[in-house]
């Protein structure tokens, strides 16, 4: 065999003997553009610091990434088709790392935003790269194993990008947070040349661009809607969003609809198999991505936790992810997908109810149920959904199908994060107001610790200085009356100070329980949808199954 790979996958008469090594490149190039994410949850507060990001910026340094990468993706996995999978992946990772060091280099909230920008390019390069050529490279028998392996990836992810992030930050700033990804992305380039075989579609169409640029036009713009109306309210820039996202939609589906070879046939979504699959991945995103913004600012700012004891606190999620992989990598084939998507359903939804008991008193102790359930829930429901999406395409469109998976991820995580912190954040100013009625705080300070978890700590911290300097002036006084007054107002200011933490803890805790309830409706409404339209398993599926399972290992073993 050689070395450096030239021979198209699909060429082979045998499947590929090193595709467990590919699936690794594979899990390494999916691996960090979801850390990408869930790191900068950790590094955001020094971030902050040390720019001076408003909460403005802060949400478009997070959210830059994810427009480009939501809006690309349809047209990037379809170009990868027409072209190159393996192509698409090489320039995805190049992008990437060119973004990171961008991202390293930065030193303002503008050249940040910009650098996540071109990462979440280099990303929507990548995430249907990965899914295609998966689905390319295992033999239909393997494939739900793979795609079982590339969900759990995504799992550690999510709970890996804290922990690595955290560990930077313990001596390093938050640039290294970006740099970390450029020789991860090396590694993977250069792998991907000698493991990941070349792959693209059999046949020679042209590349629907117009529906390709419909596709980006009306989902950057709900995208868009979705960031800029929840948290910077309904103006101009929100309600414009929104039109053009509903009119580039309608005319992104009559355009496919009368297209002889449309870059996503919009028919698929007809079929209650796929379109509740879409709809699964979707609505477990937007609980996923909601729940882990607001607990690890929880764990951070309330709890305590610097950044590397917050991200060693979410690895219990990683490892439910991977036992929840492996159970239904193990009931799937037995009792259907539909049964284990709901089941994963409900046990996301279990998760976030239990969130509702969050309060004041509550210690780590009270989270660790709620991650291990989720995970859990994360590894029965998501792989089966990624399989039944990836298998309603055909083979010429594999990478359209990636897209189409990835797009959901993304679509649900951008609103949850948009939809749940905007309520965590509304849940938090109500009820910090309410607990400082009475007290003496001026209207400015007040609505500055209303701004967030982070900013009314600093209030608080802020207060708490003034005590000590109060103090310090009252031991230099000479004046003994002088010096009592000093000590009263050092007295006073200190127990404002303890009120207002008190205060902003307690309030962040309800609006966690209250934004955590919002979230357990939706999704259990979510989950009643999708069993629903997920059709029951068809009678002697299983046996058939096995038997093609069979007849392709053989294949496989031969090899």
């Amino acid at each position: 065999m050689r070395l450096f790979l030239t021979e198209p996958v699909d060429r082979t008469e045998r499947p590929y003997a090193r595709r467990w090594w590919a699936l690794l490149v594979l899990c390494l190039s999916l691996l960090i553009i979801v850390m990408a994410n869930t790191a900068l949850t950790v590094a955001a507060p020094d971030m902050t610091r040390d720019l001076g990001l408003s909460s403005a910026d802060l949400q478009w340094v997070i959210d830059g990434y994810t427009v480009p990468y939501a809006a690309l993706m349809l047209l990037f996995g379809a170009i990868g088709d027409k072209y190159s999978r393996r192509g698409a992946l090489l320039l995805g990772l190049t992008v990437f790392g060119g973004g990171a060091v961008f991202g390293y280099l930065a030193d303002s909230a503008a050249t940040v935003i910009a650098a996540r920008a071109v990462m979440g390019t280099g990303a929507a390069l990548i995430m249907p790269a990965t899914l295609s050529l998966l689905a390319a490279t295992f033999p239909r028998a393997e494939r739900a194993k793979a795609i079982t392996l590339w969900t759990a990836t995504a799992g550690l992810a999510i709970a890996a990008g804290p922990v690595v992030a955290g560990a930077l930050l313990k001596n390093h700033g938050w640039p290294s947070t970006f740099l970390i990804n450029v020789p991860i992305a090396a590694v993977a380039l250069v792998a991907s040349l000698f493991l990941v075989p070349p792959s693209k579609a059999g046949h020679s169409d042209r590349v629907d661009h117009v529906g390709g640029l419909l596709s980006v036009i009306w989902t950057g713009s709900l995208v868009y809607m979705i960031i800029e109306g929840p948290h910077f309210g309904w103006g101009v820039k929100a309600v414009t969003a929104a039109v053009v996202a509903g009119a580039g939609l309608l005319a992104f589906v009559a355009w496919e609809l009368r297209h002889p070879r449309p870059v996503l046939d919009v028919r698929r979504f007809a079929h209650r198999g796929f379109a509740g699959s879409n709809l699964a991945v979707a609505l477990f995103f937007l609980a996923v991505f909601g729940a882990f913004y607001y607990l690890t600012q929880h764990l951070q700012f309330v709890l305590g936790y610097d950044a590397l004891e917050t991200g060693l606190r979410m690895l219990p999620l990683a490892g439910a992810v991977f036992v929840g992989s492996a159970l239904t990598g193990w009931l799937t084939p037995r009792v259907g997908m539909k049964w284990t998507v709901t089941a994963g359903m409900v046990g996301g939804t279990t998760a976030l109810a239990l969130l509702t008991r969050i309060d004041a008193t509550s210690s780590y102790g009270d989270f660790l149920a709620p991650l291990i359930i989720l995970g859990l829930a994360i590894g029965l429901a998501l792989s089966p959904c990624t399989d039944a999406i990836m298998g309603a395409f055909p083979e010429s469109q594999l990478g359209v199908g990636g897209a189409v998976n990835d797009t959901s991820i993304e679509l649900g995580g951008s609103l949850g994060i948009a939809i749940l912190g905007s309520l965590l954040a509304t849940s938090y100013s109500g009820r910090l107001s309410d607990a400082t009625a009475g007290s003496r705080l001026p209207a400015g300070t007040l609505a500055t610790a209303q701004d967030s978890v982070g900013a009314g700590y600093a209030v608080a911290q802020g207060i708490s200085d003034k005590a000590r300097q109060a103090a310090a002036q009252a031991a230099r006084a000479t004046d003994p009356q002088q010096a009592a007054q000093l000590k009263a107002q050092a007295r006073e200011l200190a127990s404002g100070a303890r009120q207002m933490a008190d205060a902003v803890g307690s309030s962040f805790s309800s609006a966690v329980a209250h934004t955590s309830l919002i979230g357990a409706v939706v999704l259990g409404i979510g989950t009643v949808v999708v069993a629903l339209l997920l059709p029951g398993r068809p009678k002697g599926a299983g046996e058939e199954s096995r038997e093609q399972e069979e007849r392709e290992l053989v294949g496989s073993a031969a090899n």
